[in-house]
């Protein structure tokens, strides 16, 4: 859901709107300053959706968007007649009132679509409500109702964007430019989040089993061990939704799913070349590829390859997603009388638990209660929507939930979002930083990394120069540390420091880019060149001691484009620091 930043919404800045135009005088001051009391009010509407509530005496919600929407309304009425018509063509003025214009009608056109989507779902969120009351039926049927509603709305706040697009960008008054930066970024943000959104309630209802029972391959990854997706697939089940229903069975460590002596899937030479033959038929390097549609249909040929019986897809999450789930359900107790939470989940299944059992077979079964604890009690759950919603598409928008499904029409669909895991095949500005463990250390939980994209100027030739700058660290703590956590498998028979680790360092660059040069730790470095779904990737294996940090810098040319930069973050413990510049000298313009 939006931070404090993204709920403000379209609408920060939006009271100094018509400061400058009270500079007109007469009339034109009086319709000014009107225009800016709506706007203003609307916006402090607006705010005040952070704490109504949807259900409460009054509906406060419904009466707060009703309130936002009529004075938003109210300055498009103001700034659409002959009036303010003329002061667009006034010297000075006339580009920030033509803007003004633009974003009082955005203002209002959004502040329609929050309404429009509000009376839709009231009904079904509210006191007995589907969403609201458990009733799985009712809640199917609810979704199918919201997806047509959410599709409409993506579709009129992208054209609502497009009209403040168009209006000038540099007015003169600097008010109006703020207010415009923020409407063109915000609306934007929320075109895109709302399309998503109206994704997954056209999605949940036949994935949950609407039109007859569905089966996931469900693993639990743990990102002490890095992998392509997140991490090592540490258990697994299988998940069954019919109906609404949700079931989880057949829990177990990842040593439950054996090797297949042949490949269970065939993602042509490139990936073969890359990943070699085990991504294909063994479960611990099954997810090198940060492509999540790989890593899930070699479970589903892993899994039907040894019981016979096939899934509908996969679903992969990871500790922090279970801390995420344990925010909403609240703390649970394991059958010896530990409580688990949101706030030592993380910690205990990826630090404590191979300090506390040596053991790696009463490790795993530790793991598996706590997964299965977990899942019981949000499977068993009936939360608030006001609560799961914000935390379902935060673990969406992080990749904490990941989902692949056999069926290509929902496939299609699920990699719109964040939620299918999709390396996008489409060009534009693009930098990825994919690490993979290949001592076998458990580690990476102390992994450090940090990533600046500099996109450069533009050359004659359509390319642009770019650096990527990527530092990681192996914060490893001083002190002993269990040998199943700092044991190197990569060379169990040389001698290495306790805590030091080999990291397989992959840069996937934007499609068309090539490298120029790379420099490890300032001084030049080899890499080699790979691709994989179209994507330019750029790699090293580097060594690191205990408590060191290694940088890599990266010279590029990519072609140029005007799509904003994607930079995807790996979903490993502890948090990428990211940092984007772009310096459009020399580049297109328009």
């Amino acid at each position: 859901m939006p931070t404090k930043r993204k709920r403000r919404l379209v609408v920060v800045g939006l009271p100094s709107l018509a400061l400058g135009l009270v500079l007109a005088g007469g009339w034109s001051a009086h319709l000014g300053l009107s225009v800016r009391d709506h706007l203003e009010a609307a916006r402090d509407a607006l705010l005040r959706l952070r704490t109504a509530r949807l259900g409460s005496p009054g509906d406060s919600l419904g009466r707060t968007l009703a309130d936002a929407r009529w004075h938003a309304a109210e300055a498009r009425r103001l700034t659409s007649g002959p009036d303010w018509a003329l002061l667009t063509h006034l010297p000075l003025l006339g580009d920030a009132a033509t803007t003004v214009r633009g974003l009082s009608g955005a203002a209002a056109e959004f502040t329609d679509v929050l309404a429009g989507v509000q009376r839709v779902a009231a009904p079904l969120m509210t006191g007995g409500g589907a969403l609201a009351g458990g009733d799985q039926n009712r809640m199917l049927e609810a979704l199918d109702a919201l997806a047509p509603v959410l599709d409409r709305a993506a579709v009129r706040i992208a054209a609502a964007r497009s009209q403040v697009v168009r209006t000038p960008a540099r007015t003169g008054l600097d008010a109006v430019d703020r207010a415009r930066d923020t409407m063109v970024r915000e609306t934007g943000r929320i075109q895109g989040w709302t399309g998503a959104a109206a994704n997954i309630a056209a999605l949940a209802p036949p994935m949950l089993g609407r039109d007859g029972p569905r089966r996931y391959f469900l693993a639990f990854q743990t990102n002490a061990e890095a992998r392509g997706t997140g991490g090592l697939v540490g258990a697994y089940g299988i998940l069954t939704a019919d109906r609404g229903r949700l079931a989880i069975a057949r829990l177990s460590a990842n040593n439950g799913l054996a090797n297949s002596a042949k490949p269970v899937a065939d993602y042509g030479p490139r990936f073969l070349a890359r990943y070699g033959p085990g991504a294909t038929s063994v479960l611990s390097v099954s997810n090198l590829s940060p492509h999540f549609p790989y890593a899930a249909s070699t479970w589903a040929g892993l899994w039907q390859r040894q019981t016979g019986r096939p899934v509908d897809g996969a679903i992969a999450t990871d500790p922090i997603g279970l801390a995420r789930m344990l925010e909403i359900i609240g703390p649970v107790r394991l059958p010896g009388g530990e409580t688990v939470t949101a706030g030592n989940v993380v910690d205990l299944t990826e630090r404590v638990a191979y300090e506390r059992y040596p053991d790696p077979v009463e490790r795993k079964k530790y793991l598996i209660r706590i997964a299965a604890a977990v899942s019981d009690a949000l499977v068993g759950s009936n939360p608030q929507p006001a609560r799961l919603l914000p935390v379902l598409s935060g673990l969406a928008a992080d990749r904490r939930v990941q989902i692949w499904t056999r069926r290509e029409d929902e496939e299609r669909r699920l990699a719109a979002t964040p939620l299918g895991g999709v390396l996008p095949e489409r060009p534009g500005p693009y930098a990825a930083l994919v690490v993979n463990n290949s001592a076998g250390t458990k580690l990476d939980y102390y992994l450090g990394r940090s990533l600046t994209y500099e996109l450069g100027p533009c050359r004659p030739d359509g390319m642009r120069q770019t650096t990527v700058r990527i530092g990681l660290a192996n914060d490893v703590p001083r002190g002993h540390l269990p040998g199943y956590v700092t044991d190197r498998l990569d060379s169990p028979r040389r001698s290495h420091v306790p805590g030091s680790n080999l990291l397989w360092v992959s840069l996937y660059g934007a499609v068309g880019a090539e490298a120029t040069g790379m420099r490890v730790d300032g001084r030049p470095s080899g890499f080699y060149t790979e691709y994989e779904r179209s994507h330019p990737i750029f790699s090293s294996v580097l060594e690191f001691a205990p408590r060191q940090t290694r940088t890599v810098e990266l010279d590029l040319l990519e072609p140029y484009s005007a799509a904003p930069p994607v930079v995807p973050v790996q979903p490993l413990v502890r948090a990428q620091d990211t940092v984007i510049r772009r310096n459009d000298e020399g580049c297109p313009t328009g």
